[in-house]
């Protein structure tokens, strides 16, 4: 549920693979949450004859995984499999048709679950949100339902991102209000911080409206994009543990100058769900990186540059440890206070000190091998220093206060 453990549990699951002419990486990381709530899908080669599509989803789970794990595991089943999904089988597939086939399969897993809910005589109460993309030969079609989001960066920039369901949205509010429902403190009935998501059957109970008109929509949005193949880049999906401390173009920016350092996507996974972790997300963390043949590629100044960086924060480190003597051995908090009151050239777009903490405490550890450090501290440091995301969501006014549940996500 809403629960913190004393420090977060910073082991990842790691994945990746290639095919149709795309490289994937994905990293997820359970934080500071009792319990690891996220899911995800890769599939590269899809069945019924569809092998040169690929789906990849991400699933934020709340109050429960159950919902999120059945989502990864037959979702793309009920979008394929469905009539309406058809027409991708044809030579030149019709755009909307498989937007309307997607929009079924959500439709039908979410019946599908409730059934198997009733028929274990008590209603599971977890819910999940998904975003995801279906890429075809033609076109990407982005996928989203609940606040999870997806963006594709094509020429150097944000060309596309999925907008969040969000309660206080006015079409949603509107839907909730028409099916009695009310939105408080940002929240469908003062609880759930997102007003469309698969599951969530508490809220999908109400006589006489359709599943598409309930407190809670499982309907996700479909974006239908042509593909760019001079121009497109790569697709980052995450779920809202990356979003809340990290912008658009921060994480676009971030990504790219990792890109340009390794061609591996998983580290570079890796490298996202970590600095945010230290941004100060309290979150479960998953994403996922689709890259495209255009994607950025490493480059050997940039490997240059970033060698140079790490030399130079261990001298500093090292100096920083020295300047207050021998009797007196400073804290890692004091250590990355005092980097970050610094202008050091070339950090990390978007990723900034955050991104490089890692190889600050492997020198500070280094140098004090018996002196350990509070993980929360330094992370209530970090969060401290990025007071602007506090303002991006609802929820992040409440985190270091009223501990709200993944109910209320």
């Amino acid at each position: 549920m809403g629960a913190f453990l004393d420090k977060p549990k910073m082991e990842k699951h790691n994945a990746h693979g290639e095919g149709n002419s795309l490289t994937y990486g994905l990293s997820s990381m359970q934080g500071w949450r009792v319990e690891m709530e996220d899911a995800h899908t890769a599939v590269i080669g899809l069945p019924h004859g569809l092998d040169p599509w690929s789906f990849f989803a991400v699933y934020d789970g709340h109050a429960g995984s159950q919902v999120a794990k059945y989502c990864c595991e037959h979702l793309l089943e009920h979008i394929t499999s469905n009539p309406d999904f058809q027409s991708a089988l044809d030579p030149e597939p019709n755009v909307e048709s498989v937007k309307t086939g997607i929009r079924t399969g959500f439709l039908q897993i979410d019946e599908h679950m409730r059934t198997i809910s009733e028929k274990k005589h008590g209603v599971d109460r977890s819910g999940s949100t998904a975003v995801g993309v279906m890429i075809s030969p033609g076109h990407v079609y982005f996928i989203n339902c609940g606040d999870s989001r997806g963006l594709l960066s094509r020429g150097g920039a944000v060309h596309f991102f999925t907008q969040d369901h969000k309660p206080s949205n006015p079409l949603e509010k509107e839907r909730i209000q028409n099916a009695g429902g009310s939105v408080m403190i940002q929240r469908v009935n003062g609880s759930l911080a997102v007003s469309r998501a698969l599951g969530d059957f508490d809220y999908k109970c109400v006589h006489g409206k359709g599943p598409t008109e309930q407190l809670v929509s499982p309907e996700p949005e479909v974006y239908a994009i042509e593909r760019s193949e001079a121009e497109d880049e790569f697709i980052v999906l995450a779920c809202d543990g990356i979003w809340d401390v990290m912008a658009n173009e921060e994480l676009c920016d971030f990504v790219r100058s990792r890109l340009e350092v390794t061609d591996d996507l998983e580290r570079v996974c890796n490298e996202v769900v970590d600095t945010c972790l230290y941004k100060g997300s309290r979150d479960n963390m998953s994403v996922v990186l689709i890259c495209f043949p255009g994607a950025p590629k490493v480059n050997p100044e940039a490997v240059k540059r970033e060698a140079e960086l790490d030399k130079y924060l261990e001298n500093r480190v090292e100096e920083i440890i020295k300047n207050q003597g021998e009797e007196v051995v400073p804290d890692l908090v004091h250590v990355m206070r005092t980097l970050a009151s610094e202008s050091i050239p070339n950090l990390p777009p978007g990723g900034e000190l955050a991104s490089k903490r890692s190889v600050v405490e492997a020198v500070y550890n280094k140098l004090n091998p018996y002196r350990s450090d509070d993980t929360c501290n330094m992370i209530e440091f970090l969060t401290s220093r990025s007071v602007d995301w506090h303002q991006r969501t609802e929820e992040s006014l409440l985190l270091h206060g009223i501990c709200l549940t993944k109910n209320s996500h």
